[in-house]
């Protein structure tokens, strides 16, 4: 292939990734990610809305213990989750959903998977104003995803995403702390789920919030 039309493929490729959406769903549990995973098992999806799913788990002390990114197109526009073989006799470890909304890729340095020697460090900005050349410029060495609220529901403005090496997570999450992201923490990737059967449901079940 020629030099000049492999760069335009890969161009083209890239434009495709951008151009997808990603939404965040946040959950609270005292549940550890083997407990976690079991439960989220146990609940059939929407129609495409495992399709292509990465789930972290907080490894410090922060405000959220999971979090989801769901990659989907226009078609899916929410992540539901219908009730699969639920038990109310059962006592459930309670789990809380925080739907922070679907947004779109204003920047992407890095569009695969965290490396077994990588974190994430994931902010959630509320300020629309915020100043995202600071956060930018901040740590060269980590590629920075940033994602910007695509609808006016989204619970926050910007999300932005560091990758960066497991040494370095703690001292820059020391650095992203005096900058006032207060909801700011690091997270392991453990799980990428994509859709196989693609069955459509009609009873959605959402956890319950509290």
């Amino acid at each position: 292939m020629h030099h000049g039309m492999l760069v335009h493929l890969i161009a083209y490729l890239v434009e495709m990734e951008t151009n997808e959406k990603v939404q965040f769903v946040c959950f609270e549990t005292t549940l550890d990610k083997e407990q976690f995973g079991k439960r989220w098992e146990q609940f059939r999806h929407s129609l495409n809305s495992n399709n292509d799913v990465t789930l972290q788990q907080n490894e410090t002390e922060g405000r959220f213990n999971y979090v989801a990114q769901h990659r989907f197109t226009s078609s899916e526009l929410e992540f539901k989750f219908s009730n699969e073989g639920r038990n109310s006799r059962i006592v459930q470890v309670p789990i809380k959903s925080i739907l922070a909304g679907g947004y779109s890729i204003l920047q992407a340095n890095r569009l695969h998977n965290a490396a077994g020697n990588e974190r994430k460090i994931i902010i959630f900005l509320s300020d629309p104003r915020a100043d995202l050349k600071i956060y930018k410029q901040l740590f060269t060495a980590a590629n920075l995803n940033i994602y910007e609220a695509y609808y006016e529901n989204c619970k926050y403005s910007y999300i932005l995403e560091y990758f960066v090496k497991t040494r370095d997570s703690l001292a820059l999450l020391e650095q992203l702390k005096q900058y006032d992201t207060a909801d700011v923490a690091i997270y392991k990737e453990y799980a990428h789920i994509k859709d196989i059967e693609g069955e459509k449901k009609k009873d959605f079940y959402v956890w319950p919030t509290h």
